[in-house]
C-alpha cells in the first residue's frame, strides 16, 4: 500500500483513530457540519451490517499534512460523525479534532459528554453549534434503542476501516476541494486497490501498462475498446482488432507489445489533471441506425465490476481458501468490503501452482487481463441501458461495438450482439437478442441490489470459461437458456420449494423474481403465438407486490376477505409510486381508476383486469374473490411448473 494512504481502525487494541499526536483541523472553506437522520442511521446501520469474519471498509479520508496537523481535504462530515460516535459511546477521545475558526463548533465537541448528561447548567447553550448538537441527540437516540445491542455493535465496530489518505505536496487544496465537491470525485477504496495491485509488480513499465488498462476498464460509460485512445487507433487494433472487436488477448508479452511502445491516453483523472482550468470529460457516445446518436449505461458500478471480476478470476483458476473450511469469497457482493475481498484472496488463496502470495506480481498481471476480458465480455452479452440522441428515456441494449470506414477515418457504430450460428438469418439474431434482453432484464429489476446480482457473475464465469468457449462455437444461441436457467433456479429454491401442501400463499413477501420470470413465460408464449397482445411489454422496476382483492378494503366498502387474501392468484407487481390509495380499492375500482398504468404494467396484472367482470348477478369483486382468482392462480402455477419442470 503507497506510503501517503493509512489504514485506520476506528477502534481497536491500542485506542481509537483520534489518539493521536496529530490534530485533524476542518478548514474553514469546508461547510459547517450538517450530517442528519438519513446519513447517520445510515452509519449505525452499516456497523450493524459488518460480518464478523472480515474488516469493514467505511470510506476515505482525504487530508493534506499543513503545519504538523491534517487538514482534511475531503470526508469530513464522516469523520465529525465518528468522533460524535465514541462519544456517545462512552469511548474516551483526545481532543485532536476542530474546527478552523468555528469557535461554537469546537465548545460543543469539547462538551459532549454535557449534552448527554444534559448538565446544562455546566454549558453556555448559547455557544452550542446546532448541527453538532443534532448529531449528538440523533446517535444517542440511536444507541439507547430497546434493541441495541452495544457488545454485538462493539465487535462490528472494530472491524470498521477507514483509509486517511495523503495528497501530495504542493497541490492547491482550494482548487482540489472545489472540484472534488463540484464533480464528486474523490479517491476511492478502488483507488487504493489499484495502487496495492501496483505495487505488486517491480518494473516501472509495467505498472504503466496495468494503469492504462486498469483505468480503460475503470469507465463504465460505454464500451471499453472505446477508452484506449492513441494515435491511427494503433492500440486499440492491437488488443481488439482491425474491426475493434476481438477478444482480448490472454498473454502478458502481447499487451506489453501492443500498449509500452506507443503513446496512449489513459481514461484516468489524475490530481493534477483536474485542477487544470480546461479539464474536460468526453462523451462516449456511437452511432446506431445511420445518423442515431446513442450513449450507453453500464446496470452497475466499477467497484462491484471488479467484484465480479475477482468470482470470475477465482473460477477460472481454481482459487480456493488454504483453510480447508473458509471460503474464498463472499456470497455478497459488497463495495464497502472490496479491498477486504482481494486481500483475503492474495493472503489465503491457493492455486494449483501454489500460494498467490507467493506470487502477488502473477496475480497483478493474470487480474489485469481477467479484468478487460470479463469486461470485454460485459460489455458485449450484459444488458445496459441504451439513450438514443438527448432522450432521457432509455431502453434495454444487447449491443456489440463494430466499426465503420478506413484507417484513420474509422468511427465506432454499434449494433446487436450475435447469438446466431454461421450462416443464420440477421432476423434469428434479432430475434435471439430480444429473448435475451427480456430475459436478462427480468432478471435486473428482480434483484436491484448490486450487492445480490450474482445472475451477472454467473453469466460472466459461463462466457469466461475454457478460455471462452462459448462465445467460439454454436453454444452462445443457448445464452438466453444459461439466463433463464438462473431465474428457474430462483424460483424453485424460493418459492416452490418454500411453499408447502399446494399452499401458495406467501402475500408480499413472494420474490419478486417469481413475478418476473412468469411475464418473461407469458410474454414469450404470446410471441410465438398469433395474437401478439404483449409486444409492447418492457421489465421496468415494479418493486411493490400488492393484493388485488384488497387486506383492508377502504373504510369497510365491501366485505374483507381473510382466509386467501395472500394466495398468488389474488397478487400482482406494480411500481411503488402509484398512488397508495390502490392498496385499498376493489378489483373493480382498480381497474377503471387505473387503466393507464395497468395497460402498461406487468402482463399478470393485466389479465387479472382483464379477468375482474361480474358474473350474472355476483358482483365483480365477490366473483373474484369465489372462484376467478383460483382459476387464474392455477393457469399462472400451470406456465411456471412447467419450465421449472415441477411435478
Amino acid at each position: 500500500m503507497s506510503k501517503l494512504v493509512t489504514e485506520l481502525h476506528i477502534i481497536g487494541e491500542n485506542g481509537n483513530m483520534f489518539d493521536t499526536d496529530m490534530e485533524y483541523i476542518i478548514p474553514l472553506y469546508q461547510r459547517a457540519y450538517a450530517w442528519e437522520d438519513k446519513q447517520l442511521t445510515q452509519l449505525i446501520e452499516d456497523i450493524n451490517d459488518v460480518a464478523e469474519d472480515s474488516n469493514y471498509y467505511i470510506g476515505s479520508l482525504i487530508v493534506s499534512k499543513q503545519f504538523g496537523r491534517y487538514e482534511v481535504v475531503d470526508g469530513q462530515q464522516r469523520l465529525t460523525s465518528l468522533y460524535l460516535l465514541l462519544n456517545c459511546l462512552g469511548i474516551k477521545t483526545k481532543p485532536t479534532l476542530t474546527f478552523a475558526c468555528r469557535e461554537k463548533s469546537n465548545y460543543t465537541l469539547r462538551n459532549i459528554e454535557e449534552l448527554l448528561l444534559e448538565n446544562r447548567s455546566k454549558i453556555d447553550m448559547d455557544r452550542i453549534e446546532p448541527g453538532i448538537q443534532r448529531g449528538i441527540r440523533i446517535l444517542s437516540h440511536e444507541l439507547t434503542k430497546d434493541h441495541f445491542d452495544r457488545e454485538s455493535f462493539m465487535e462490528k465496530l472494530a472491524k470498521i476501516i477507514v483509509y486517511r489518505i495523503e495528497v501530495p505536496e504542493n497541490t492547491d487544496l482550494n482548487r482540489y476541494y472545489e472540484i472534488m465537491n463540484t464533480r464528486g470525485e474523490q479517491l476511492e477504496q478502488h483507488d487504493i486497490l489499484k495502487a496495492t495491485l501496483m505495487s505488486y509488480l517491480s518494473d516501472d513499465s509495467e505498472k504503466g501498462l496495468f494503469a492504462k488498462i486498469w483505468d480503460a476498464c475503470s469507465d463504465m460509460t460505454g464500451y471499453v475498446q472505446m477508452h484506449f485512445i492513441s494515435k491511427n487507433n494503433a492500440v486499440r487494433e492491437a488488443i481488439f482488432g482491425s474491426e475493434w472487436n476481438s477478444m482480448p488477448p490472454n498473454s502478458w508479452q502481447k499487451y506489453k507489445k501492443a500498449i509500452s511502445g506507443t503513446t496512449q491516453e489513459t481514461t484516468g483523472h489524475k490530481i493534477c489533471d483536474l485542477i487544470e482550468k480546461n479539464f474536460k470529460v468526453e462523451d462516449d457516445e456511437g452511432y446506431v441506425d445511420g445518423d442515431v446518436r446513442v450513449r450507453f449505461e453500464s446496470v452497475i458500478e466499477f467497484p462491484y465490476f471488479l467484484l465480479h471480476t475477482l468470482k470470475v478470476y477465482v473460477s477460472l483458476y481454481g482459487v480456493t481458501h488454504e483453510i480447508a473450511t473458509s471460503k474464498i469469497v463472499d456470497e455478497l457482493l459488497d463495495d464497502k468490503k472490496l479491498l477486504d475481498a482481494f486481500n483475503r484472496v492474495v493472503s489465503c488463496g491457493i492455486t494449483d501452482t501454489g500460494r498467490i502470495a507467493d506470487s502477488k506480481e502473477d496475480f497483478a498481471r493474470g487480474f489485469i487481463i481477467c479484468l478487460l476480458r470479463t469486461r470485454y465480455l460485459f460489455d458485449k452479452y450484459i444488458i445496459k441501458r441504451e439513450y438514443a440522441n438527448d432522450s432521457a428515456d432509455g431502453e434495454w441494449s444487447l449491443k456489440s461495438l463494430y466499426v465503420s470506414g478506413q484507417q484513420s477515418k474509422k468511427k465506432a457504430y454499434y449494433g446487436n450482439s450475435e447469438f446466431t450460428r454461421s450462416g443464420e438469418w440477421t432476423r434469428t439474431n434479432d430475434w435471439r437478442t430480444k429473448t435475451n434482453i427480456m430475459m436478462q432484464s427480468a432478471l435486473r429489476v428482480s434483484y436491484t441490489s448490486p450487492k445480490v446480482m450474482h445472475w451477472i457473475t454467473k453469466l460472466l464465469i459461463w462466457l469466461s470459461e475454457a478460455d471462452c468457449k462459448n462465445i467460439k462455437n454454436d453454444a452462445i444461441t443457448k445464452f438466453d437458456k444459461v439466463a433463464e436457467n438462473i431465474a428457474i433456479d430462483a424460483v424453485r429454491e424460493n418459492f416452490f420449494q418454500v411453499c408447502s401442501n399446494g399452499v401458495y400463499a406467501m402475500g408480499v413477501n413472494t420474490p419478486h423474481i417469481v413475478f418476473n420470470y412468469l411475464d418473461y413465460l407469458l410474454w414469450n408464449d404470446d410471441r410465438n403465438g398469433k395474437k401478439k397482445k404483449y409486444s409492447d411489454f418492457v421489465f421496468e422496476f415494479r418493486n411493490s407486490v400488492e393484493h388485488w382483492y384488497p387486506q383492508n378494503p377502504s373504510e369497510g366498502t365491501f366485505e374483507q376477505w381473510k382466509d386467501g387474501v395472500d394466495q398468488f392468484g389474488n397478487l400482482c407487481i406494480i411500481q411503488r409510486n402509484v398512488n397508495s390509495k390502490f392498496s385499498n380499492m376493489s378489483p373493480e375500482a382498480k381497474k377503471s381508476t387505473f387503466k393507464d398504468m395497468i395497460v402498461k404494467g406487468s402482463i399478470k396484472l393485466r389479465i387479472m383486469s382483464e379477468l375482474t367482470e361480474k358474473n350474472g348477478d355476483k358482483p365483480a369483486s365477490l366473483y373474484w374473490k369465489e372462484r376467478a382468482y383460483k382459476a387464474h392462480e392455477e393457469e399462472m402455477l400451470g406456465h411456471l411448473k412447467k419450465a421449472c419442470n415441477i411435478e
